[in-house]
């Protein structure tokens, strides 16, 4: 196949594909005319490499899956234990933006919205201190 074939195939733009093989993700052949050859199972990796970002695995992560995905002979202990990283991290960004948001809506609400220059959203963000704080 070559890669607008096996971009339709599995969903990724041939610019991701290209990326792909560049970092040693998926190594296409070539044919006799120098173009890319991608086999059937280059185009179910680069599917399973699409569903693995779209669930928000790094480019490590996705190493380690495509790896794990071509060994007949792996433990699903070592997925599980990939997947579960993923969540503790996926957890903690979501712990991290639910800090940000109160923050945020504790400046906002604070904050008079009116003519006046005075703002404790402006204040904070230069790490000064004004009577709109108190």
């Amino acid at each position: 196949m070559n890669i607008g074939d096996v971009s339709a195939a599995s969903g990724l733009p041939a610019k991701t594909i290209r990326y792909y093989e560049e970092i040693g993700l998926i190594d296409a052949g070539r044919g006799a005319n120098g173009y890319r050859d991608f086999s059937e199972s280059d185009g179910h990796k680069l599917a399973f490499l699409g569903r693995a970002r779209s669930l928000g695995f790094s480019i490590e992560d996705c190493r380690t899956l495509l790896s794990l995905y071509e060994d007949r002979e792996r433990a699903s202990a070592d997925v599980k234990a990939v997947a579960t990283e993923h969540i503790r991290r996926i957890t903690s960004k979501i712990e991290e933006l639910e800090s940000l948001r109160q923050t945020l809506s504790e400046l906002i609400s604070r904050c008079k919205g009116n003519d006046r220059p005075d703002c404790p959203i402006i204040d904070d963000l230069s790490g000064a201190r004004s009577a709109c704080h108190e």
